[in-house]
């Protein structure tokens, strides 16, 4: 599978931890070359947050992740809509999606 070019938004705090920038266009490697071992063709929302950590995020990364997931409090979108609706982790990336991360959690 070619390279996936993918919108990524950040909002509500979360883009403190990615250089302050909120909206990003995104181009993924194929897969296959990123993950060697992987035996799927195309890229998921759990290979997406592993690309994530090693290339977007900035600093405090406990504060976003959390295991292979985000940590609660952040509001996974996948093109406006709840990612609860799509699987998820399992979620197969689409050409043009549009994924954001939004944080709830706010200090007081």
């Amino acid at each position: 599978m070619p390279a996936l070019k993918i919108n990524v938004h950040f909002g509500g705090g979360a883009e403190l931890l990615f250089d302050k920038i909120k909206k990003r266009e995104v181009e993924l490697p194929a897969v296959d070359k990123y993950l060697p071992e992987c035996e799927k063709k195309g890229w998921t929302i759990r290979e997406l947050l592993v690309w994530i950590k090693e290339n977007l995020l900035r600093e405090r990364p406990e504060l976003f992740l959390q295991g292979e997931s985000v940590r609660p409090g952040i509001l996974v979108l996948i093109n406006d809509t709840d990612w609860e609706l799509y699987g998820e982790l399992d979620y197969e990336l689409q050409p043009s999606d549009t994924i954001t991360f939004i944080s709830t959690l706010h200090g007081g």
